[in-house]
């Protein structure tokens, strides 16, 4: 799998790779996590126009997972990191979050950031696996408070959630960057 900016006609795709995500949340008894709605066309357009939308594409070069960010008091902050359940388990998301490390290296950001679910496996327990670290109340910026915040009120509090972070190398980029994690 290669990863690569994603193109306007991705975005379809990108919705339906967002639907199938979310239903291994039914497993949970999260059924309003599964039925939320994927981001709208527009607003991943958005996120594409500003060069801060990847997907992870098959041999045929379709979309099968997808990151987008945004700058975030300095740093680069996950908005959404979905991989399709088809292939999940294939580190096609570790890929996407190792790709926006070098992107957040190049824009001289200091870590990445993301807030998930603090006891669904496939969320921060993976997220740590991977090198981010849950903050503490006192650790939050104004930008994460704000992102919690908005969380609330679209009612994902329902269930525990926590802010995380991992730091970006100044300077240098992690060795296997320049593999997988960082081609066009």
């Amino acid at each position: 799998m290669r990863i690569r900016t994603a193109r306007r006609s991705d975005l379809p795709l990108l919705q339906d790779i967002e639907r199938a995500a979310g239903e291994p949340f039914r497993t949970l008894g999260m059924t309003a996590v599964a039925d939320d709605d994927p981001p709208p066309l527009d607003l991943l357009d958005g996120y594409r126009r500003a060069g801060r939308a990847w997907v992870a594409v098959d041999d045929d070069d379709r979309p099968v997972g997808y990151l987008i960010a945004d700058p975030v008091d300095g740093a680069a902050h996950i908005e959404q990191v979905s991989v399709h359940p088809s292939v999940a388990r294939r580190g096609l998301g570790s890929t996407l979050i190792d790709h926006l490390a070098g992107w957040a290296a190049d824009a001289r950001l200091d870590a990445l950031t993301l807030t998930t679910f603090s006891h669904v496996p496939w969320n921060a327990p993976y997220y740590t696996r991977l090198g981010f670290r849950a903050l503490v109340e006192s650790e939050l910026t104004d930008g994460l408070r704000k992102i919690r915040t908005e969380e609330a009120e679209h009612g994902l509090d329902r269930w525990p959630r926590v802010c995380m972070r991992r730091e970006v190398p100044r300077g240098e980029h992690d060795p296997h960057l320049s593999g997988t994690g960082r081609q066009q």
